[in-house]
């Protein structure tokens, strides 16, 4: 891992982090309404994922999906127009902050029901299978949706078919309030996805570099055998489930003992330790997503809203 990438990851994962801490303040303003889900905590299993895709590659993800939509190319101040609920949001301001959806940077959701984007991104990947495009799809979901029958119902599919998807899980532990020991018999996820034949690995994810090596591995799997892969990264989120959770199904001392693991204090002092960064230069770092994210909620501020004209389109596709 050169110094460059790292810096990168550093830069990414901080900029993740403070999108969604300024969201939470935008929030008790009433700038952003609705639902809202925080990705804190859990910036290296994307950023790491990330990295290693392209352009044209799929990705869907989950209501938490921010920082998916931000790594995939979407631009932040097109993400917090649509948090704002203006038109000029990536959704036109009719999806806010659980429907990202962008075709421009081939991200299609965010998704509010549990479990939606298992399908549809076994659709995706069948679809380039069929059109011999070269690209690749990956689908983010967390443990709450191996619960699903629609998880079993798509692996299947995808491993009797052959469909090169890779099937991504981000294990934080507790499904809204409830946590996977309560939940499911089997909590060791991965051999719900051997039990479809699907390829499966775990890893941490707390850890960007872990992230990187096995979502690389998965990466080349799938390229090279044209099958599905399935990967449970171990996370944690550091806030509630959501801005109306009261967090009463787990302690303080539990939060804090995982904020021990903070992906972005690991990553900060991996590179300090072997002088590749300093502190200096992470200031800077802060000092230039500050002023990124200012101009991004000018922009949303600035927006306007949809007119009443507008409210009958786009309700149906136009087939005649």
């Amino acid at each position: 891992m050169t110094s460059i990438n790292c810096r990168k990851l550093l830069f990414e994962m901080m900029m993740i982090r403070r999108m969604e801490e300024l969201s939470l303040e935008l929030y008790t303003k009433e700038k952003i309404r609705g639902f809202l889900h925080l990705y804190v905590g859990q910036e290296a299993l994307v950023t790491g994922v990330m990295s290693l895709l392209r352009k044209e590659d799929n990705v869907m993800a989950t209501y938490r999906e921010h920082a998916h939509a931000l790594l995939k190319g979407v631009p932040l101040s097109s993400i917090m127009a649509e948090m704002f609920g203006k038109s000029q949001g990536c959704s036109k301001g009719r999806g806010g902050s659980m429907h990202l959806f962008s075709k421009e940077h081939r991200f299609f959701g965010g998704n509010a029901i549990v479990g939606a984007g298992l399908p549809q991104a076994v659709g995706l990947a069948f679809a380039s299978l069929s059109q011999n495009v070269k690209r690749n799809t990956v689908v983010f979901f967390g443990e709450g949706a191996v619960a699903e029958g629609i998880f079993h119902e798509s692996l299947n599919l995808a491993s009797l078919w052959n469909i090169p998807v890779i099937f991504i899980c981000e294990n934080n532990l507790y499904a809204m309030g409830t946590s996977l020991e309560r939940s499911q018999a089997q909590t060791e996820l991965t051999k719900k996805a051997q039990v479809h034949n699907v390829i499966s690995q775990a890893g941490d994810g707390m850890d960007v570099f872990d992230v990187i090596e096995k979502t690389r591995q998965a990466l080349s799997y799938v390229e090279e055998k044209k099958k599905p892969y399935f990967l449970e990264f171990k996370t944690y989120r550091f806030r509630p489930h959501s801005m109306f959770d009261p967090e009463l199904y787990r302690s303080k001392k539990e939060i804090e003992s995982w904020k021990k693991s903070d992906p972005i204090l690991k990553l900060r002092v991996h590179l300090l330790d072997r002088e590749m960064i300093t502190e200096v230069e992470i200031k800077k770092m802060e000092d230039d997503i500050e002023l990124l994210m200012q101009e991004a909620v000018l922009f949303a501020d600035k927006s306007p809203l949809e007119p009443v004209t507008d409210l009958e389109k786009n309700l149906y596709e136009d087939v005649l």
